[in-house]
């Protein structure tokens, strides 16, 4: 039994902007102002203050994964405390982790450092996923998360001016800047939970690991999405950096035009969602994803590599489909567990897929991207089995007879 939360008031009583949806897009914009600051200035950190060397920061990232694919244990927390408290406290541990970054240059603080603000990322991530499917009904759920991929957006697009000004205009040492983006975020935790009340959760969750053979494709397309994240993030970045000389400043300004661009395209990728159903959404996804990675393995021009790194970020937005998906199809008390296991497989690429890879990347870098490509054909073979309608007992174009629910 959780603790229970003397703030909870009714839906009928809350003022018109003290809302589920604002809160959840204010705790989104608060976990990537800190992040986008930690994520900008780690390597420089690490480098000119820690001394750091591959294998420092092979380790370091390493055990940043490793929350991620413990997130299924969020379930046991959430026998103690209400999942709006814990995605607070998280948020704010986050903050918490991102402002002490700084102040400890050196190998193990950083490892210490960067395991608080992973728990307490990782958690929230779980939990702002399955709150937003919780408090958002079927039909707004998919404009409700683009809206929140466009506050994360234009919190990052702050966090890269900020980190700019104040590394090249009024020479700020990195440990202000981590404090000061920390700081903000427990600043904006300890706001989500002194001006918004406790809202009422519809569906008691379960408090135990939940694995349902009816969510096999949901299971599957996480685990793929999981993998195609790895193309990106490690392989791509470092493609861009490798192959075409790009510095950190071009690496910057791709990353500020990505957001850019998502702070206007998220809501609307949420609306096409909506409009044309998961089924087709993500089917355009992957094959964008397919022409995408079959492109890095044999470009040669900057500027259209470039291009494609920037479509491919823009891409993730359409993420948003698989989490619909799954809540059109699932027991509404499954969610909480299922958003936690749902985590922790989409963190098993990442503990595979960079170190095997990277051996591949040794030999054919190309080979890296193909198989990127063969895994985007893998996943639009995956969505296409998306009915047109998913609901219980209709998850797959393959289902039988509705199953129980307790199958």
């Amino acid at each position: 039994m959780s603790i229970p939360d003397k703030r909870i008031i009714p839906d009928t009583v809350n003022s018109t902007w003290r809302n589920p949806e604002l809160l959840l897009m204010l705790m989104a914009g608060a976990m990537a102002a800190s992040f986008s600051v930690w994520q900008a200035l780690l390597n420089n950190f690490v480098v000119e203050r820690a001394a750091f060397t591959g294998a420092e920061i092979g380790l370091l990232q390493s055990l940043r994964e490793i929350p991620g694919f413990l997130a299924f244990t969020v379930v046991f927390v959430l026998l103690l405390v209400r999942e709006q408290a814990l995605a607070i406290a998280a948020l704010a541990l986050t903050g918490i982790g991102v402002a002490l970054t700084g102040q400890f240059p050196h190998a193990w603080g950083l490892y210490c450092t960067t395991l608080i603000m992973s728990v307490g990322f990782h958690y929230y991530e779980t939990l702002q996923q399955s709150l937003t499917l919780q408090w958002i009904d079927k039909a707004r759920a998919p404009i409700a998360m683009g809206l929140q991929i466009s506050a994360r957006s234009i919190a990052a697009i702050g966090a890269f001016i900020v980190v700019w000004l104040g590394i090249e205009v009024v020479k700020l040492d990195y440990a202000w800047l981590y404090l000061f983006a920390g700081s903000l975020t427990v600043g904006t935790a300890a706001a989500a939970w002194l001006l918004f009340p406790a809202f009422p959760q519809k569906t008691v969750q379960h408090k135990t690991i939940i694995l349902r053979r009816r969510y096999w494709l949901y299971y599957a397309l996480t685990f793929m999405g999981g993998a195609r994240r790895q193309i990106f993030v490690v392989f791509a970045a470092f493609m861009m950096v490798e192959r075409f000389g790009f510095g950190a400043g071009d690496i910057a300004l791709l990353f500020l035009l990505n957001h850019l661009i998502n702070t206007w395209l998220a809501p609307r990728i949420g609306r096409l969602i909506r409009d044309w159903g998961e089924r087709r959404a993500l089917t355009l996804e992957y094959i964008g994803l397919v022409v995408i990675f079959s492109a890095y393995a044999f470009v040669d021009i900057a500027w259209v590599a470039a291009l494609l790194y920037i479509a491919d970020h823009l891409f993730f937005a359409m993420a948003i489909g698989i989490r619909s998906y799954f809540q059109k199809i699932a027991d509404p008390a499954d969610i909480a567990s299922s958003a936690g296991v749902a985590f922790s497989i989409n963190h098993i690429a990442a503990v595979i897929i960079p170190v095997l890879f990277g051996v591949l990347w040794l030999t054919s870098p190309a080979a890296v991207f193909l198989a990127g490509a063969v895994m985007a054909l893998i996943s639009l073979a995956l969505a296409r089995l998306i009915p047109e309608e998913p609901q219980p007992g209709m998850e797959t174009t393959l289902a039988a007879p509705p199953l129980s629910e307790h199958t």
